[in-house]
């Protein structure tokens, strides 16, 4: 199964398939490469269909059960091992925006931030992390970890079934969801690229501070 073939990935792994999906998206520190808006947009899409992969109200109870299950998992693994679950290689790689970001959210929104940040990208997949080891009250954190996932995977799934219905939207799937994913995608490679950037000149700065040109 590929997540990132959609339409192919649910044929195949189906309503288990998905609910697997929703909950690596903010269980697993690589969850961030999923393209879960898309997925859950499509699944309703299909549900929508005259033979659906699965019925619409199954997939509005078991996929937000699913993704808030998720967020439990990166809520006791922050908690557990603190901040550095955050200062890891792949999480420089995201970059530290997201996790600034995430942060900025905690600082001025609280608890809301775990209801809001469901619907933001990255920032799903770090407010679970960034909760657990901030120490924020596991009952609040699941309070309101549960309200947005229900809001959030039930809301897109619904959004899709109903859009399903609008022939210009089935017709042209494919162009909705590459256009869900690069925005997720596209603002991640130019981070990436820019940090890289950087990192160069710096270490090309460096370099000749060292070694300075003597001619």
């Amino acid at each position: 199964m590929n997540p990132f073939d959609v339409d192919s990935f649910l044929a195949t792994g189906g309503v288990i398939g998905l609910c697997v999906l929703m909950f690596v998206e903010t269980g697993i520190l690589i969850g961030f490469l999923f393209p879960g808006d898309s997925v859950l947009f499509t699944a309703g899409v299909l549900a929508a269909q005259p033979n659906p992969f699965a019925k619409l109200w199954w997939l509005c109870l078991v996929v937000p059960l699913a993704a808030a299950a998720g967020d439990q998992c990166g809520y006791f693994l922050g908690r557990r091992l603190g901040r550095s679950v955050i200062e890891g290689r792949m999480m420089r790689a995201v970059g530290p925006e997201y996790v600034e970001r995430t942060h900025r959210y905690f600082q001025r929104y609280g608890p809301l931030t775990v209801f809001f940040g469901r619907f933001i990208g990255v920032v799903r997949t770090l407010t679970p992390l960034v909760a657990g080891f901030s120490g924020m009250p596991h009952r609040v954190f699941t309070l309101f970890s549960l309200l947005g996932s229900v809001v959030w995977a039930s809301g897109l799934i619904l959004l899709g079934y109903f859009l399903g219905q609008v022939p210009l939207i089935r017709d042209h799937l494919e162009v909705f969801i590459i256009a869900s994913m690069l925005t997720v995608v596209i603002p991640m490679a130019v981070g990436i690229t820019r940090r890289w950037l950087a990192h160069r000149r710096e270490r090309a700065e460096t370099l000749a501070a060292v070694d300075p040109d003597t001619d």
